[in-house]
């Protein structure tokens, strides 16, 4: 697993300096890393997982966003498929907003349910070298509705953007 996550990386780097070259310029960001999800249930419990999302940018602060993630923990996992706009401020360190719609799964033995989701928050990326950003904190509000009783979730996030 790690072997396969260090070629990831490593293909990651090689494809941004080669779009670096090619004169595209920062219109394309991925980021990838951990999440931790705080679950809005009866009884309410915690779940750690990862988060993946793509933006690919109109103009200098203004993008959009494919936002997916998996959180797992209690015996169930969640999965968000989110899509939207963001807005960011282009500057070494970068502070960014969005608003995402799309769907979510939820799993627990032999029960399941998909809904509607929403997310609403924000982060803060920094510069590490050119091209490479620690997303040093996402947080979103994420709202669920499982089983017709409504979640209100908190989702915080860190890992590593790369700019194309």
């Amino acid at each position: 697993m790690a072997r396969k996550l260090s070629l990831l990386v490593g293909l990651l780097f090689l494809a941004a300096f080669s779009t670096q070259a090619q004169g595209l310029g920062d219109k394309l960001e991925l980021f990838g890393g951990y999440s931790y999800m705080h679950f809005d249930n009866s009884p309410s419990f915690s779940t750690n997982g990862w988060e993946l999302s793509g933006q690919y940018k109109f103009s200098d602060w203004l993008g959009g966003v494919a936002d997916f993630d998996g959180h797992y923990g209690s015996g169930a996992s969640v999965h968000t498929f989110l899509f939207g706009p963001q807005v960011s401020w282009p500057a070494r360190v970068s502070p960014f907003a969005h608003f995402l719609i799309g769907g979510a799964h939820f799993g627990a033995g032999p029960f399941s349910d998909s809904s509607f989701s929403m997310a609403l928050g924000g982060g803060i990326d920094t510069e590490v070298v050119p091209h490479v950003y620690w997303r040093v904190i996402q947080g979103d509000y994420l709202q669920t509705n499982f089983f017709g009783t409504r979640q209100d979730n908190a989702r915080l996030s860190t890992g590593i953007v790369v700019h194309f």
